[in-house]
């Protein structure tokens, strides 16, 4: 075992469940995959996992234990690297942003473009993933979360509360005036949703109990979408008052803001991180230029109505 990339690749094989995954995981081809893990069997003279029906692929004892001594591994080779990294005090490189898709396309770009002017040596790589990226594993440098981080080795700061509420496309919202003076209201009207499998989404929770489904003739699950289709008055759609506020095509169907659905936005990085010179600068000038619009975020920066 003196090729740290076999214990690697059951790590990936492990992680991914199938070949197929692994291979993606490692950017192999899943022939390469295949002929890689029964070579290290052969070798090894143990057999590392059980193949299942469906192309499973799981871990024998004997893998797992190769598995859990990469990942310690790999764990090591993170926390050096970002201690490494902590220590780079250049306003040049890399930095890897992660961001939902709506704050990427309503505001966070903006502010990237005013970064780039200020630092024009730092390369941005912006993630647009709704996922939680795994910031001790480098997936991310930076993460813009709509939510308070609950790892403990991470820092950062919260930038604003987000409000929602209900719009309309303007000319909807004049032809419907006087019809839509409450929430309960919405059920006589066409609604854009999410998806129906879409799970542990309060918004998306908030009008399946609010509205019944009939009412629901639209869904997907993009939020840009969902703004694009309520300018296109396909229907009302729920949306946060970043998204909608600034839209002058768009109208609150209901001037008010619906509190339950209050949520957060965070700048986080890895506490090992902090010290990076153009981590501090990405906080300095995106991070401040995202607080400064706080009141857009908290739905009381003006809106059309």
């Amino acid at each position: 075992m003196s090729d740290w990339n076999d214990p690697r690749f059951v790590l990936a094989v492990a992680r991914g469940g199938t070949l197929t995954a692994a291979a993606k995981l490692l950017g192999i081809d899943h022939s390469t995959a295949f002929r890689r893990l029964n070579g290290l069997e052969e070798r090894l003279g143990v057999r590392l996992f059980e193949r299942l029906p469906g192309g499973v692929y799981q871990p024998t004892a004997s893998g797992e234990r190769m598995a859990d001594a990469a990942e310690r591994i790999e764990d090591e080779v993170m926390a050096l690297d970002r201690d490494l990294t902590g220590r780079d005090r250049r306003l040049s490189g890399r930095l890897r942003v992660t961001s939902s898709e709506t704050l990427a396309y309503r505001l966070l770009t903006g502010h990237i473009a005013a970064f780039r002017r200020e630092h024009p040596g730092i390369v941005i790589e912006l993630a647009i993933d709704n996922r939680v990226l795994d910031l001790s594993r480098r997936e991310a440098d930076i993460a813009l979360r709509p939510l308070r981080p609950k790892e403990g080795d991470l820092w950062g700061r919260k930038l604003a509360n987000v409000a929602w509420a209900i719009y309309a496309a303007r000319s909807y919202g004049d032809a419907a005036k006087g019809r839509i003076a409450a929430f309960k209201d919405l059920a006589e009207h066409p609604i854009i949703g999410w998806d129906e499998a879409a799970s542990s989404i309060a918004p998306a929770d908030w009008l399946a109990r609010t509205v019944p489904a009939q009412a629901i003739i639209y869904r997907t699950n993009s939020l840009v979408n969902q703004l694009v289709a309520v300018k296109a008055a396909v229907g009302l759609a729920l949306l946060p008052c970043y998204l909608g506020d600034p839209e002058p095509d768009l109208v609150r169907a209901i001037p008010q803001l619906l509190p339950p659905l209050t949520g957060e936005i965070w700048i986080v990085t890895h506490a090992d991180l902090k010290g990076t010179a153009r981590v501090r600068a990405f906080f300095e000038v995106v991070g401040n230029g995202l607080a400064k619009q706080r009141p857009l975020f908290e739905g009381a920066g003006g809106f059309h109505s």
